[in-house]
């Protein structure tokens, strides 16, 4: 099995087109944060055998060059770290995720994490 790192991207863009941002209801809001974890966990529950770590949510971002250490920031609003068999079978475990169905997220991009060069690992 291969091991596959799954991002999480979200926009403001995204957030400005979706139900969340026109609802001002704070129980509607409710209703559907409600929703998609009730999805998220179904999604978990149906792959649990490929998730290696479920992930989490994340933070703000600092950048870290040779300048130095700056606030920045990018699209990037969670992780799940999962196995397959083949870099298709684990991008088609995130077709129809409550990330970009039910939460305003843009899209989920899955990268292979490749062995470390010349390690013994």
């Amino acid at each position: 099995m291969k091991k596959f790192l799954a991002v999480y991207l979200g926009s403001a863009e995204a957030f400005e087109r979706s139900e969340w941002s026109k609802t001002p209801d704070e129980a509607r809001r409710k209703q559907l944060e409600q929703a998609g974890m009730h999805a998220w966990g179904a999604w978990v529950g149906a792959h649990r055998s490929s998730i290696v770590d479920p992930g989490t949510p994340l933070g703000k971002t600092k950048r870290i060059d040779a300048h130095g250490v700056s606030d920045s920031s990018n699209r990037l609003t969670a992780y799940t770290v999962i196995e397959a068999e083949s870099h298709e079978a684990a991008a088609s475990l995130f077709e129809r995720h409550p990330h970009f169905t039910i939460f305003p997220g843009d899209s989920v991009e899955v990268m292979e994490c490749l062995p470390l060069p010349g390690s013994p690992l």
